[in-house]
């Protein structure tokens, strides 16, 4: 839902047409999404219009990149690990 919002303001209809999903399901999606501060939702007599708030997404992106630093430094060092591993295993053969 979010990359069709990155794209332009749907209604719910329109978010939930390419998941084949009801209204009731997608509107609990975008209530979701709401909460979270990623979709403000704009009532227009019976029309919902949705909006990505993409700031927010901007600041996930912000935290899972200094877990990603944090993850590929370990797994740095597990390869560094496996690969001596491996040398010293053939070595010995």
């Amino acid at each position: 839902m979010l990359g069709h919002l990155a794209e332009r303001e749907l209604t719910i209809g329109e978010l939930a047409t390419p998941f084949s999903m009801s209204f009731a399901g997608a509107s609990k999606h975008v209530r979701v999404l709401e909460h979270a501060g990623l979709v403000t939702r704009t009532i227009r007599g019976r029309t919902h219009l949705c909006r990505l708030q993409a700031a927010r997404l901007a600041e996930a992106d912000a935290w899972l990149r200094r877990y990603e630093r944090f993850w590929n430094d370990r797994l740095d060092s597990l390869e560094a690990l496996l690969r001596a591993e491996d040398e010293a295993q053939a070595k010995k053969k």
